[in-house]
């Protein structure tokens, strides 16, 4: 029988069903809906997976935008979800429904175990893993485990006295290195008329404005705004090296996508503040799971029964 694998997030449900070997046979998203509450929301996920796997699945592995209970599958803390979830039993309504073991994760970490499995984990056993989207995440693998305490990479404090977060510290590297935090600047750069060609290229639809189509513009002002932010996540990420001294590091998500103006600054960056050691030989590379690496670390998940 098949696995599944769920990626709940704010604006959508992305689930699959494949293999442990990470082959993927079925797949479908829909709309998360997620102001009608956490019952609605948990009953769409269940009626998603029946609808790709009406003979049903051996397990499911679902991952959440925010902390949870591992041992008990209740959510406890999902800060961009209505009601923030907290207390809800997940695993149990969803058991209920789909006759299967259910196990829950934080999404980024998922990512990270579908990294592990199916990714750069093949050849290396130590690295740290940063999901670059609406959010910062991420995951840190040491000797071929994932550890799932810590890897809230995305509230580091950057600036001390930076604008203030929904996590309420203020300055955090999401505020300032995430997709709506650059395209919230394009949009300002837009607006002061610094950034014509960009402009030009969503035909004055400033809904339009992408970090990717950002990376292909000619605006200098626009090349200077990706510059930074690609230097505090450098400081994010030299922070993390510092710490857990790993052998790679991995970019994954929408902005791991734009390439050269993203890596470069970068790695530029972590060789200037990563003094305690070489580094020299650390790698830092995009994601070899790629955009289904959340995917992948649901399959992973529901594979080894929650045991990571």
């Amino acid at each position: 029988m098949a696995l599944a694998s769920v990626d709940l997030g704010g604006t959508n449900i992305a689930a699959a069903i494949g293999l442990a070997d990470g082959t993927i046979l079925r797949e479908n998203q829909i709309a998360t809906l997620s102001h009608l509450g956490p019952e609605s929301v948990l009953d769409r996920i269940a009626d998603l997976v029946q609808s790709i796997a009406p003979e049903g699945v051996e397990a499911l592995g679902l991952g959440v935008p925010g902390l949870c209970d591992l041992s008990s599958g209740q959510t406890l803390f999902l800060p961009n979800m209505p009601t923030q979830w907290r207390g809800v039993a997940a695993a149990s309504q969803l058991r209920q429904r789909l006759n299967c073991p259910v196990f829950l994760l934080n999404d980024a970490r998922m990512a990270s175990l579908g990294e592990l499995d199916y990714g750069h984990g093949k050849e290396t056993s130590n690295f740290a893993f940063f999901t670059l989207g609406t959010g910062i995440g991420g995951g840190i693998v040491l000797d071929g485990h994932l550890r799932v305490v810590g890897g809230e990479f995305g509230h580091q404090t950057i600036l001390p006295d930076g604008p203030m977060c929904g996590c309420g510290s203020r300055g955090c590297l999401e505020l300032l290195a995430s997709a709506p935090a650059l395209s919230a600047e394009a949009i300002r750069l837009m607006k002061m008329g610094q950034a014509p060609d960009l402009l030009l290229r969503v035909e004055g639809d400033l809904n339009r404005v992408s970090p990717l189509l950002m990376a292909q513009c000619r605006d200098a002002a626009i090349a200077a705004a990706i510059d930074r932010a690609a230097r505090y996540l450098g400081i994010g990420i030299a922070n993390v090296v510092t710490t857990f001294h790993p052998d790679l590091v991995v970019l994954a998500g929408g902005l791991a996508q734009m390439g050269a103006p993203l890596f470069a600054p970068v790695r530029d960056e972590v060789s200037r503040r990563v003094r305690m050691f070489p580094v020299d030989k650390l790698r830092i590379e995009p994601s070899l799971a790629g955009p289904q690496a959340g995917i992948l670390g649901g399959l992973a998940l529901a594979y080894r029964r929650g045991v990571i």
